[in-house]
């Protein structure tokens, strides 16, 4: 194929002594790729379509750009968390009424994870820089008019759709590049800082600034009008055309859907484990200053400052597990944060003070950071390069409506049962997102990921091979 467009890829130049479902070396411009440049024995070795975050000027505003965006990702997720009292207090409702605001974006994220591969595909990765930024802006607006509470769960899907969108496309895009861990934990630790600074801000224009909960919004009203412009400049070039020449070359023309990837088990299975993830991560951080109001008996300015260090500890653990995880393997990295984050979680649980608990969830936070990130380069990892941007948007996508779900369940369950089910909720997620990561294909050792692709390996074969040696041992 030989195209005279700057925006098309060339994949079969008879200069290049590489195709291009072999390698693709990263060029200056990363709008093109130059087959025939001299390259060294690490660029050689690279997966199909792997750039660097910092190879051109473009790629490096791009990078910024989705930095910015998980910033505010993280802001108005985490924000939510801290102003459920007041907003429960403002409009006098149960807790099953307030928990709505996390049910209701899950149809936004549902409709996120479907319609990913189609937005990249008619209007590429541009139209997900407008897109999600001006569906937040929807869901934030009318906000700041305080309507009546029916209004807040039907805004908020727009939100979640803004949210969603937004998520699975930079998590597909950051993680096919190189050093994939440390920047998917940048990234992330983003979403982080957003979910730290968001509730403080929001909780001292409240308890400090003696205002209403709805002030807040001005505030992303004004950071998501600067959103829309920073990310619309930064990927006004990354057309649908691009995107076409990128991928569609490598499967003979055709679109790889999102039907195909769901017939592939690992798509599900990480699919699960990030709903998990991210349930049990905002139900901590959505639940955890009404948990230490009414149950730990805080002062309100302590409670919202102890889903701060939630976040806090949350986004260290992104930036700094993130340089650990690819040097021991993720498989036994993953294994051992979870571990540690059920310790953290039954701490949490049964030490009845207000002190210990607020340590304790700054390291469930620290230690549940990674596991986002590390979930994304998995999926890289052992599914097939067109597989990515479909299969890792939907899981992400899909993931995303455990923000909604399961802090909707424990609003509903409090209702009768008191905020203290919190605990053991996310204790059961813990452990089930720890079974979902033990089903997944590739030993505990670095490299096993890899190996598992290579060998073929199924979902559940490496639970089987545990459980055949425990067998073993015991005969």
């Amino acid at each position: 194929m030989s195209t005279a467009s700057p925006d098309h890829v060339s994949v079969d130049n008879p200069n290049s002594s590489r195709k291009m479902d072999e390698s693709i070396i990263p060029a200056r411009d990363p709008e093109k790729v130059d087959l025939s440049e001299e390259t060294t024995d690490e660029e050689a070795s690279a997966p199909p379509l792997q750039q660097r975050w910092n190879q051109s000027a473009t790629n490096i505003f791009r990078f910024l750009g989705t930095i910015y965006a998980f910033i505010l990702m993280g802001m108005t997720d985490g924000a939510v968390g801290a102003l459920l009292p007041y907003i429960e207090t403002y409009y006098s409702i149960s807790y099953t009424a307030v928990s709505l605001v996390f049910l209701s974006p899950f149809i936004g994220y549902t409709l996120a994870a479907l319609s990913n591969s189609l937005v990249h595909h008619h209007f590429g990765q541009v139209g997900i820089a407008v897109l999600g930024p001006v569906c937040r802006l929807i869901g934030i607006i009318p906000l700041v008019f305080h309507p009546p509470y029916p209004v807040l769960p039907v805004v908020l899907a727009f939100t979640g759709y803004g949210n969603g969108i937004e998520d699975s496309a930079w998590n597909a895009w950051i993680g096919n590049m190189h050093n994939a861990n440390e920047l998917l934990g940048l990234l992330h630790g983003a979403y982080g800082l957003g979910a730290t600074i968001g509730p403080l801000i929001a909780t001292a224009m409240v308890t400090k600034g003696g205002l209403e909960w709805y002030t807040f919004y001005y505030v992303m009203i004004g950071l998501d009008g600067v959103g829309l412009v920073f990310l619309t400049a930064a990927f006004w070039r990354a057309t649908a055309k691009l995107y076409r020449a990128q991928f569609l070359d490598t499967t003979g023309g055709k679109r790889t859907t999102t039907r195909t990837v769901l017939k592939e088990p690992i798509t599900w299975i990480l699919a699960m484990f990030l709903l998990g993830y991210v349930g049990a991560e905002v139900s901590l951080g959505g639940w955890i200053t009404t948990f230490m109001l009414r149950v730990r008996n805080a002062e309100p300015f302590l409670a919202g400052l102890t889903v701060t260090f939630f976040w806090l500890g949350l986004t260290v653990g992104r930036v700094v597990l993130g340089f650990v995880t690819g040097r021991i393997g993720e498989k036994l990295a993953i294994t051992i944060y979870l571990v540690l984050s059920i310790v953290m979680q039954v701490l949490y649980w049964t030490v009845p003070n207000f002190a210990a608990s607020a340590t304790f969830a700054t390291f469930l936070g620290f230690f549940l950071g990674p596991l986002f990130p590390a979930a994304i380069v998995a999926a890289t990892k052992l599914l097939p390069s067109d597989y990515h941007v479909s299969a890792i948007g939907f899981a992400a996508a899909f993931g995303g409506g455990g923000a909604a779900l399961f802090p909707f369940a424990v609003g509903a369950i409090a209702q009768s049962k008191g905020v203290e089910v919190l605990q053991p909720i996310c204790l059961a997620i813990l452990i089930f997102i720890l079974l979902m990561w033990w089903f997944l294909p590739g030993g505990l050792k670095p490299g096993g990921l890899e190996k598992a692709r290579e060998e073929g390996e199924k979902v559940g074969d490496g639970m089987r091979k545990v459980i055949k040696k425990v067998t073993r041992k015991r005969n």
